[in-house]
């Protein structure tokens, strides 16, 4: 019983630690997954809402700063058991296609090599794929119902390893939608012969975030 709860706890506030030394944060550690979704879905609202790209933008990127403190709070969470940590780390990783999909929009928006309507199209694309990681991220969250207390603890750990290595896929799938949009602006730019105009725009292959 003691270990079911346990786990039970770090599922929900992804912050049990194993000793007085782990680090915490002022902020309740369970509203921290909680920020991060509701960040994440105010974005997808925000983008399937406003129809002028530039104004869009701005408005994401508002909700993005806003929901940022809790990103970085759970990153600074430290000395976490591991069941309690790869919880974490699904967290993160929706938190990280949110700033993959700030970070790199924000360089595609100052791009001559994207017109209004591919930069619309694109944006959509962002959204949609943080859709489908935060879709997953409210199944994570779910292990802590009602119904979620009456799995065992294999059966709770099973949703967390899924949850995880979906959630994983598609941060990788951002990543590799990052890099084809900025490879076709490349591409465009070389039939110009300004590939060191985008270089400086994205970062060269040591600097690049993408």
């Amino acid at each position: 019983m003691k270990k079911t709860m346990l786990l039970v706890l770090m599922a929900y506030m992804l912050a049990f630690a194993p000793s007085a030394k782990a680090q915490w944060v002022v902020t309740d550690p369970a509203n921290l997954i909680s920020g991060i979704l509701n960040s994440a879905n105010e974005i997808i609202q925000t983008s399937s809402t406003v129809s002028n790209v530039v104004k869009n933008f701005n408005e994401v990127k508002k909700v993005y700063d806003q929901g940022k403190e809790y990103y970085d709070k759970l990153k600074a969470i430290n000395n976490l058991v591991k069941d309690a940590r790869k919880v974490q780390q699904t967290v993160l990783l929706v938190g990280d296609v949110s700033e993959m999909y700030v970070k790199n929009f924000g360089k595609m928006m100052n791009d001559p090599n994207f017109s209004p309507q591919e930069l619309s199209a694109i944006a959509n694309g962002y959204s949609t794929l943080l859709n489908e990681s935060t879709e997953l991220l409210k199944e994570l969250k779910q292990i802590v119902t009602s119904t979620g207390l009456s799995l065992n603890d294999k059966e709770r750990m099973d949703v967390i390893d899924k949850v995880y290595k979906e959630v994983k896929d598609y941060h990788n799938l951002v990543r590799y939608y990052t890099n084809k949009n900025i490879s076709v602006s490349i591409l465009r730019a070389k039939k110009k012969n300004n590939t060191k105009r985008v270089l400086e725009l994205y970062g060269t292959t040591e600097q690049k975030y993408w």
